[in-house]
């Protein structure tokens, strides 16, 4: 079984933000559990880029003194070196200018006119130049910002006539009707699936995809409709090829299979662009249909919507400085369980952050870990072998074996429903029960009795703990990737990687996969667990406390 995951690629003359870092770091650690799971890297396939067609490409490139390609390429670096940051493990980037997929979408656009998909004609309606996209009359009337305002950025809508080109989105109304219907999962979450049966009841319109070409430089930067070179295809036709471009073949037919994507992961901001106009397009082009269009929320800070305005955006500097603080893993951590995954937004917050650190990662992951190692090698030097009387039992953990297989299950099931916050869980949720198991058995309490049952009793406790954690960290690894792999160098239970191949230019450098699926790697003194005699050392601890009462990290030079 193949996993396809996809990020939107992003526009190009925006900086990365917590925004872009967050929509990533979704399909990164989906991707991470996938590849957990099946044992195969080679199986999941995930995908990122930049969008550089747009209007204000040219005009921003200009105002910089730099061609359109230039200001395309810095930003398109920053994007890739924003990524590398948060340690996504994306297997390609593309960008819409690489030939790759241009002559692709050259190629898709032909079949939709040989199918008799498009047509030449006059389009009217109000154009919105913030965000270089057209809206229904009833989106536009109904703004949130007042009527006939961009409901983005609230600036006033234009009302355009132009001769376009047009792809008959009607034709395929009441297929997509049906497909909705027929899937609960292809739109989540469940309040974005209500949204778009809400607006398909306004009935579809048939949509342009052509720009005309004009004296005007920023309207011949793009792709060049297929024998009219005086029409441009419309940016955001052009951008959603990307998904398919980058998979089909020639020349990649070892990425063939891939196809269709399992997961697109996006802001509900596009969601009509992926939930009605995508899938309509592959209907057109005889294409299978994505399983999942998966749409998050936005994040706010400190209770306020981030705007230009107010100076309060999360940018990578921000997160930069936490970093530095807290430590990569803190970030992701942060980001993925507190996100606006569901259909309400996210507070980004200091006080948040902090609290959340310490209850999760400090005072719960960390410490669990310190105390195990501390008492393995206060009490043996070395991990104790499994006791081969039944272990000892508490009611917080009445089978250490059967806990962590119910783990693993809940969080598979959790992947396959794309609640990732709810699989990490279920390894938060193990390191919980060994905290309550170590405060039942009182583990400290049985090494003062220097009986060989007693030894034999803390050998059993210690051992249990120490490989349910094993277990744990497994289910915290695709958030956790460099403070669990520090884990398991030092208790020398790394799993066998898979091979990674070379990077490349759009590739990311991520961290090898374990090459055994994850139900065998997870078993509880099963073949890949804690092997007995290794030497124990409590080592620096995983997370340091965080100090509520210190100012929040500083984006200025120190």
């Amino acid at each position: 079984m193949t996993v396809y995951l996809t990020t939107p690629i992003y526009y190009v003359n925006d900086r990365p933000h917590i925004g872009h870092c967050f929509t990533t770091l979704l399909a990164d650690g989906a991707a991470r559990f996938h590849r957990l799971i099946s044992g195969s890297g080679s199986s999941v396939f995930l995908l990122t880029g930049t969008d550089e067609h747009a209007d204000k490409v040219v005009t921003s490139a200009a105002a910089h003194g730099m061609t359109p390609i230039q200001w395309a390429d810095r930003n398109a670096e920053a994007f890739q070196q924003a990524f590398a940051f948060i340690h996504s493990s994306h297997d390609d980037f593309i960008r819409t200018t690489q030939d790759r997929h241009k002559t692709k979408v050259l190629g898709y656009i032909r079949q939709l006119q040989k199918h008799g998909d498009v047509y030449l004609g006059d389009y009217t309606g109000w154009w919105d130049p913030s965000q270089e996209e057209y809206l229904t009359e009833s989106t536009a009337k109904d703004s949130p910002h007042g009527p006939y305002t961009s409901p983005v950025t609230g600036k006033p809508l234009e009302r355009r006539t132009e001769q376009n080109y047009f792809f008959r989105l009607s034709k395929y109304e009441a297929r997509l009707k049906a497909h909705i219907d027929a899937n609960a999962s292809f739109i989540l979450p469940e309040a974005r699936r209500n949204e778009v049966l809400g607006r398909l009841r306004e009935g579809l319109q048939d949509i342009p995809i052509s720009r005309a070409v004009t004296a005007d430089p920023s309207s011949r930067w793009g792709i060049m409709m297929p024998d009219d070179p005086s029409h441009r295809i419309y940016v955001w036709i052009d951008a959603l090829f990307n998904y398919l471009s980058v998979v089909d073949i020639p020349p990649t037919p070892e990425r063939a299979p891939l196809w269709p994507a399992t997961v697109h992961f996006m802001a509900k901001d596009i969601l009509w662009f992926h939930a009605v106009i995508w899938p309509c397009l592959l209907m057109a082009l005889e294409r299978p249909l994505p399983k999942t269009v998966y749409v998050h929320s936005y994040w706010v800070r400190d209770g306020k919507k981030m705007s230009k305005s107010l100076g309060n955006f999360v940018d990578l500097d921000v997160l930069k400085a936490y970093e530095a603080r807290f430590g990569i893993d803190a970030v992701r951590w942060y980001l993925l369980t507190q996100g606006p995954v569901s259909n309400t937004d996210s507070d980004f917050s200091y006080a948040k952050f902090v609290e959340v650190f310490n209850a999760d990662l400090a005072n719960t992951f960390g410490n669990c870990v310190s105390r195990t190692a501390n008492m393995i090698e206060k009490y043996f030097g070395a991990l104790p072998p499994p006791p081969p009387t039944p272990p000892v039992q508490s009611a917080s953990l009445p089978d250490a074996a059967q806990a962590c297989a119910e783990a693993v299950e809940a969080a598979m099931a959790a992947i396959e429903r794309v609640d990732i916050p709810a699989a990490l869980d279920a390894g938060l949720g193990l390191v919980r029960k060994v905290d309550l198991f170590i405060a039942d058995t009182q583990p400290f309490k049985v090494a003062k009795d220097e009986t060989p049952e007693s030894k034999q009793k803390l050998a059993s406790i210690l051992f249990t703990c120490a490989e349910t954690l094993r277990v744990a960290s497994l289910l915290l690894s695709p958030a956790l990737p460099t403070k669990t792999a520090a884990l398991w160098s030092a208790w020398g239970c790394t799993p066998t990687p898979t091979p990674t191949p070379t990077p490349t230019p759009t590739t990311s450098t991520s961290t090898s996969t374990p090459a055994i699926p994850l139900r065998e790697l997870a078993k509880f003194n099963g073949p890949h667990a804690l092997r007995p005699g290794t030497a124990f050392v409590k080592g620096d601890p995983l997370f340091m406390r965080a100090d509520a009462k210190l100012p929040p990290p500083s984006t200025s030079p120190q």
